[in-house]
This record gives structure tokens, C-alpha cells and sequence, in this order.
């Protein structure tokens, strides 16, 4: 049977679901219970009706027709994947296109029925359907799995053994962390606190898992009261040292699975607090009945742990600094050996990143890779999140650029560095975007700024070079990370453009934030280099608080490909300065006598 067939047949097994639970159009978006950023196997739903296995995308079944909503970085690859599949492909964002509310709206029948698993949709976007469909009395059916009936050799969900940080490690006790959130919760009137966000669930426990690729997470939630604290959990995960520890420190383990159930049967002694952000659409559905029933309010407000976790105490601080050095002495040594490798032999994008992993996991402390390592070659890398597999990747050639875009998590923190490497002759006007794009990033890193400041104040320091040139990159300069967990972590972030009610946080010393401006020109070049650097204090006075950055990330610059009749004086000062502080931390780490000799040449003074 063709695969377009198993496809068909596939569908014709959830149509048939869908008959018997009275359900009229079936929706499955790309996400687990909790938004995280990678989804397992078991919640590939979408993927398994339709055979499209990108990253982002949404399926939507009648009982006559059914669409995938995707965004341009997969028109071709879901074109290519649905063909024959009776599945139309909506290019989100193309003219004349609905969005699947505006399709809904328009295609159901007043008083139908539209189900999906209420769990793996966000309140927000389930608020946004109910409210579009209000008007025809379309009701939601948000209990009913669907896969469960037609999906037989379903995946199991992810459960790993979770382990345990310690104090030490972490800097701060569980029972000190507790004792914020429950100055918070009191500040904001709240009995009692669901937390729904996986990485602050982890930070909060000093626990960590391995439920999410390239996230340290467990799969989880967290119910807080004033004089108790509960952790659900699939009771597999629970080992030995896990249960001691929870014993110990006052953390009452229950099963993950019957979160829902122990909420609803809870006595709510006041009101409850919960960030709607993080919170699933059938859990926020939950909560509302569960508060009128007990009249009680919701108070929903940012996750108190969201900027405790943000901002690192100094252990934290101390842990990411030596984490940075060791992780850009191993990238250092990755460049030398495409630089010295590429023409003599067989390299592809996809040879690279393998090279680079598996020199990343040498280093003490490895738990494992960050996020998928991104190689791009030429004009792969003007496609910002390129994807290169065993099977579809470029040869590298002595010729042009390779983008790599990579990073760790170790027992001391996550890191995140991308460098574009020169592999051959570019051109001038390469060059030309290149040396901006350094620009950029070194600018920002010495960016003088008061307290008040949000990443939107600074984000111009990044940009200037390039808009200068009349050239801007389609993506943010920066985003938090964890420490020991997620590589993307809010609340901060750096970005220029204004949206209407968009959250913005201070940037606030302890917090640490990429810088990564870019440059991406179709079909010919990428190019992006990015530091990972803290806030710190700079100065007080009279006039206040004056923050700037110190770098973390300390990994050379490819000197081939700056052209200095495009360097501002002090950039060119700013490198120099950078180059120099990269030989003296990096030059200590490296043993092998030709990587030395390298790195004293690609970091001498211009």
C-alpha cells in the first residue's frame, strides 16, 4: 500500500471516530499538554493523519474535506508530502488564505460540533475559536482524544527517570524558592497557585528530566498552597533518590495523570492564581468551573518563578561563565578542523553538525545537545532555522560559507553560539554584510543602558551597522536562557519592533540574553554571529543605574571575512578588545599545538 493510501486510510479511521463521538470537524495543532517547544513522538497526531513532519503546522477534518495550516518555511515541503493525500495545503499568511478560525466560521453548519484535544491547544487560541464561533452555536468538544481510537501502535508518552540537582548546583534550596513563590502568591491574594510551565516547575524543585528533546524537563505540573506543595508526575519517573529527596523537602508526589481530578476535588480556601500563557485550554476550562462552583476568582498573572528563574543568583552565574569557556574552547576547535579539513575530505552540513556534537559531548557534564544543531551551507543559511538531515544536505566546498548554529546543556549550564565560517573565496559584498553583522553583535555587547530598559531600548545597537546598509534581519537579537534547562527562556528579550499590548521585561543585572544579528540574502548567503552575554552593573550615580553586558560566549570571529573600510573605528577597537580576551580564556583549554597556533593567528589585532 502506497503511502498516500496509508494516509487515506488513516483518515478514514478518525472520520469514523469523529461519526461516533458526534464530532463534525476535528482539529490537531503541534504541541503536548505543556507548549513546549519540541513535541514527542506520541503527540506527532497531526503528522500521523496527514504525513506532514514539520515542526509547525495544523490539520483540520470534516467530513469531506481536510486542510494542513503551515507557516512559508514548509510551503514546498507540504506540498510535496500531502500530494495525493486528499489534504489541501493553506499557506498561512499568503493572500486570500483564512486562518482556520475564519475557515471554521465559514464552513460549519450552525449547532456543529468541533472537537480536539483541549490539552494540547492553548486558552488562548481555544478563546479565540469560541468567541469566532459563538455566533453559529458551534459547540467545542475538548475531552476526547480521537488518536486514541484510530492510532494503534501509538508512541508511548515520553517518561524518563527524573533526577535531582543539588543545593550546592543550584545555589538556592527548593524550600528558599518556596518560600518567594508564596510571597508572591500572597501579594497577589492567591490560597493557591497551578503551575503549568514545565521549565519553571523544574527550577522551582531543583529537579530536572528528560521528557522533551532537548529540554531537561519532566512532564508536569505543580499545585501550591500556603502549607503544601504537590508535584504530579508519571509515577514511572520516581526513582529511589527522587523519592528521598521529595520526602525530605516537603514535596507531596502525586500522578500526573490525575492533576485535573485533584484540582476539581480540591477545597479552595480563596482564590487561585495561574498565567494563562502556560495554560492549556482544557486546564483553563477546568479552573473556571472549579471557580465558580467553589466562588472563588482566578487571578491570572505571570508565572511568579518566570523572572526568579530569569534573573541567576551567583552560583548560577559563576556555574554559566566556566560552562561558556569550555563549550567556546570546543567550538574553537570545530572551526579550526573545517577550516583545515573542507576540500580534503567528504564534508557535508550534515557530517559537520556530527563532528560538532559529538566534540561538544566530550566535555564534562554533557547531558546533551540544547536544540538540533543548525549547519547551513551558502545559500542554505539564508533560511534563518535550515534543517539539514542525512539524507537532504549540501556538500561543503572549498568555497563560501558554513552557518553553524549550535549549543549544550551541561550540570552548569546551557549554552547557545552560532558562528558563519569562511570555507572559501566570498565576495565583497559578503564580506560587506559580514563585518556589519559583527558590528552589530559588538555593539550591542558594549551597550551602556538605565535601569528601565527593556530589550527594545537596545535592540538598535545590533541593527544600526546593518541599517546603515539599508539591510535588516526578519527575526529578534535575543532571547533568554536557562541554566541547566530550556535554551529559549523569557521573560527578556531583544527585539526593535513596537506590537500593540506585547509584554516587554527589564532587562535586569543576572540576567542573561543572546545577541545574534543577521544577515539572509535568498538564494546566495546567510550569515549570523551570536554571543550569549550577561547583564551586569555598570555604574551609579545621581542619575541612576546604568547596566551594559559582559560576554560569555568566547569564540573568534572569522577575520577572512571582514573588510575594515566597512569597520567604524571603535568596532574595529571592540574586536580587537574581544580577540584578545578570547586567546587569553580559550588559549589555556586547547592542547593541541597546531588549534594554538590557529587561534593566536585568527585572533591577532587588525
Amino acid at each position: 500500500m502506497s503511502e498516500n493510501e496509508v494516509i487515506k486510510g488513516r483518515l478514514a479511521g478518525l472520520r469514523a471516530a469523529m461519526k461516533e463521538n458526534g464530532i463534525d470537524y476535528y482539529m490537531m495543532p503541534t504541541s503536548d499538554f505543556h507548549n513546549s517547544e519540541y513535541s514527542a513522538d506520541f503527540f506527532k497526531v497531526r503528522e500521523y493523519f496527514c504525513g506532514f513532519d514539520g515542526s509547525n503546522g495544523t490539520l483540520v477534518v470534516s467530513e469531506d474535506e481536510a486542510g494542513l495550516w503551515t507557516d512559508g518555511r514548509y510551503f514546498i515541503q507540504a506540498g510535496n508530502q500531502l500530494a495525493g493525500t486528499g489534504v489541501e495545503l493553506y499557506k498561512m499568511g499568503n493572500p486570500g488564505v483564512p486562518t482556520i478560525e475564519e475557515y471554521l466560521a465559514a464552513n460549519m453548519n450552525a449547532g456543529e460540533v468541533l472537537g480536539f484535544d483541549g490539552r494540547v491547544v492553548s486558552a488562548a487560541i481555544g478563546e479565540r475559536l469560541e468567541k469566532k464561533l459563538k455566533d453559529k452555536k458551534i459547540s467545542l468538544k475538548i475531552d476526547k482524544d480521537l488518536a486514541e481510537d484510530v492510532w494503534t501502535d501509538r508512541p508511548a508518552l515520553p517518561c524518563h527517570d527524573i533526577y535531582v540537582l543539588s543545593d550546592e548546583l543550584c545555589g538556592k534550596s527548593f524550600a528558599d524558592k518556596l518560600a518567594d513563590v508564596r510571597a508572591k502568591m500572597k501579594e497577589y491574594g492567591a490560597a493557591s497557585h497551578l503551575l503549568s510551565k514545565l521549565d519553571d516547575i523544574m527550577w522551582l524543585t531543583n529537579l530536572r528530566g528528560n521528557d522533551v528533546e532537548c529540554n531537561p524537563v519532566a512532564l508536569s505540573y505543580a499545585y501550591i498552597t500556603g502549607d503544601m506543595f504537590a508535584l504530579f508526575v508519571q509515577p514511572k519517573e520516581v526513582t529511589g533518590e527522587v523519592k528521598a529527596y521529595c520526602d525530605k523537602v516537603g514535596i507531596e508526589l502525586k500522578d500526573y495523570d490525575e492533576v485535573m481530578k485533584y484540582v476539581s476535588e480540591s477545597s479552595f480556601d480563596g482564590d487561585l492564581l495561574y498565567d494563562k500563557r502556560n495554560t492549556n485550554y482544557f486546564t483553563y476550562k477546568t479552573l473556571c468551573e472549579k471557580a465558580a462552583a467553589a466562588k472563588v476568582s482566578l487571578i491570572n498573572k505571570k508565572d511568579p518563578t518566570e523572572l526568579m528563574k530569569a534573573v541567576k543568583n551567583e552560583t548560577e552565574l559563576k556555574n554559566i561563565r566556566e560552562v561558556y569557556i569550555k563549550d567556546s574552547a570546543k567550538l574553537t576547535e570545530f572551526i579550526y578542523w573545517v577550516k583545515k579539513n573542507v576540500g580534503k575530505i567528504p564534508m557535508t552540513e550534515y557530517s559537520a553538525a556530527m563532528k560538532l556534537d559529538s566534540m561538544r559531548a566530550e566535555i564534562p557534564g554533557f547531558i546533551e545537545l540544547s536544540f538540533p544543531t543548525i549547519s547551513a551551507y551558502n545559500a542554505n543559511a539564508a533560511m534563518a532555522h535550515y534543517d539539514a538531515t542525512e539524507d537532504n544536505c549540501a556538500e561543503v566546498k572549498p568555497q563560501g560559507m558554513l552557518l553553524v548554529d549550535s549549543g549544550g546543556t551541561y550540570m552548569g549550564g546551557t549554552t547557545d553560539v552560532t558562528r558563519t565560517i569562511v570555507v572559501g573565496e566570498i565576495s565583497d559584498e559578503i564580506k560587506k554584510h559580514y563585518t556589519a553583522t559583527v558590528s552589530g553583535m559588538l555593539e550591542l555587547a558594549n551597550a551602556r543602558f538605565m535601569d528601565g530598559c527593556t530589550g527594545r531600548n537596545v535592540d538598535i545597537y545590533a541593527r544600526r551597522a546593518l541599517w546603515d546598509i539599508g539591510i535588516d534581519y526578519n527575526h529578534g537579537t535575543g532571547h533568554g536562557i536557562g541554566y541547566i534547562l530550556n535554551v529559549h527562556e523569557g521573560p527578556q528579550g531583544i527585539r526593535w519592533k513596537y506590537v500593540e499590548g506585547a509584554s516587554e521585561a527589564l532587562l535586569k543585572p543576572g540576567m542573561i540574553v543572546s545577541d545574534e544579528p543577521g544577515v539572509y540574502i535568498e538564494g546566495s548567503h546567510g550569515i549570523r554571529i551570536e554571543n550569549i552575554v550577561e547583564v551586569v552593573s555598570r555604574l551609579e550615580n545621581e542619575f541612576g543605574k546604568f547596566y551594559g553586558f559582559e560576554h560569555l560566549t568566547y569564540v573568534p570571529i572569522d577575520l577572512e571575512a571582514i573588510d575594515t573600510e566597512f569597520m567604524k573605528p571603535e568596532a574595529k577597537d571592540l574586536l580587537n578588545r574581544y580577540h584578545a580576551e578570547v586567546y587569553k580564556k580559550i588559549e589555556p583549554l586547547i592542547e593541541d599545538q597546531d588549534v594554538k597556533a590557529w587561534l593566536k593567528e585568527a585572533t591577532r589585532a587588525i
